[in-house]
């Protein structure tokens, strides 16, 4: 009786290893591909959204002082650092 040595075969190799990612997915409460990618643009509109407000009160208050570019640069940095903040507070609950 002689033992036939089986051939290894890739494609089942790939699905078992992709159905044990599934599976410790599933257990882990792990996100789908998509969520992630919906959970950057999320993080992603939260900072530009503030950085544009700050860019543009910035300007304004520019406007209104005569100064070129003073309010400008802080608005952007204020609204920089608050969007990465907000960001940073809604990326670690998730």
């Amino acid at each position: 009786m002689s033992q036939r040595r089986q051939k290894p075969n890739p494609l089942a190799d790939a699905v078992d290893t992709r159905r044990r990612r599934a599976e410790r997915a599933r257990a882990e409460g792990e996100r789908t591909p998509w969520e992630n990618v919906a959970l950057i643009g999320a993080l992603a509109w939260q900072i530009v959204v503030p950085t544009l407000i700050g860019t543009a009160l910035g300007r304004w208050l520019d406007g209104l002082s005569g100064h070129r570019v003073l309010f400008s640069a802080l608005g952007i940095v204020t609204g920089v650092s608050l969007g990465f903040w907000s960001a940073w507070r809604k990326a670690r609950v998730k």
